[in-house]
């Protein structure tokens, strides 16, 4: 996806100047890169936004400079909804970078649990991956089509994971035997999808809510 910028030379409080105009003010950082004060047409970057999001990279175009960024932050006013500031984070095509990606269930509507009238309830909708910018991808996918039963679950194991992109873990738990290869299982353990029969799901939505109502109450008392 590619991106054409401007430089930008309005600072500090005269940008309200270019937020009236449907200019957005923005900022290329990076490790290998001094900071750039640009900006670009609102409407032009909403379209960019929607179709790469934080995790896909972005060709930019600066006068007569070329970058490879992501977008790292995009800041919202609160009140009206429209994006005031954007931060571009460069980054190198040899070196890997971390962000988070979506979790995309396939297979949505064939799996014989759905015919038989069970619901596929996704629980996990992203995850952090690390790969080369370029190998960077949509989304993770995992197919639903084999689910069967109530109380089934697919976890990150069952995802189809590109060549050249891993997971980023956190946890520091580890296996019985302590080893990494252990310490993986465990990670890609994580649930990304259950088999819920409707009254079950209904019961623990109204019993979450319940509890959540009940902790408002105490709360409000103290």
């Amino acid at each position: 996806i590619t991106l054409t910028l401007n430089e930008r030379e309005l600072k500090g409080k005269k940008v309200a100047k270019l937020r009236a105009e449907g200019i957005i003010p923005a900022v290329i950082y990076g490790a290998s890169v001094e900071p750039m004060n640009v900006q670009v047409a609102e409407n032009i970057f909403e379209k960019i936004y929607r179709q790469a999001g934080t995790y896909t990279p972005l060709h930019l175009t600066i006068g007569s400079k070329k970058k490879i960024a992501m977008i790292k932050e995009v800041d919202f006013d609160a009140v009206r909804g429209v994006i005031r500031h954007i931060s571009f984070h460069a980054v190198k095509a040899s070196d890997p970078v971390v962000t988070t990606v979506p979790i995309h269930l396939t297979g949505e509507g064939e799996s014989e649990a759905e015919k038989n009238g069970l619901i596929v309830l996704q629980t996990m909708n992203e995850v952090e991956v690390r790969a080369l910018p370029m190998d960077l991808p949509d989304s993770i996918e995992v197919s639903i089509v084999g689910l069967k039963d109530e109380g089934e679950k697919l976890t990150l194991a069952a995802a189809t994971l590109p060549e050249g992109v891993e997971y980023v873990e956190h946890s520091d738990g580890r296996s019985h035997d302590g080893d990494e290869d252990g310490e993986q299982q465990q990670f890609t353990d994580q649930v990304v999808a259950s088999v819920w029969e409707p009254g079950a799901l209904q019961a623990a939505n109204e019993s979450q809510a319940g509890d959540a109502g009940s902790g408002l109450s105490k709360g409000g008392m103290k």
